[in-house]
């Protein structure tokens, strides 16, 4: 098999910088609802069901990525784990409905 040309080296960073940005932007988006229960301790606008059901699905991405050996998807979804998670104990913690 030929050694990877400099274009193909190149497009293939590229790639995983697209991966890296794309994951810190998505699992960063939980931030500024763990930031908002946290100041408000009021959490009883969220879904608690959703939370759970999104925990287990990027628990699972996490493990693909694992799987996969592909470190922007296993970047992504640990961070992206840590906020959901985050946000479910919030809920529990501040929610007069859970």
């Amino acid at each position: 098999m030929p050694a990877p040309t400099t274009d193909s080296a190149t497009l293939s960073t590229l790639v995983e910088v697209i991966g890296y940005v794309a994951g810190l932007l998505t699992s960063l988006a939980y931030l500024p609802q763990v930031v908002r229960i946290a100041r408000t301790r009021s959490a009883d606008d969220i879904s608690l069901p959703t939370f759970r059901l999104l925990a287990v699905g990027v628990a699972l991405w996490l493990v693909y990525g694992v799987g996969i050996g592909s470190w922007p998807v296993m970047a992504a979804n640990a961070v992206g784990l840590g906020l959901i998670l985050a946000v479910i104990w919030l809920k529990l913690r501040y929610s007069r409905r859970a």
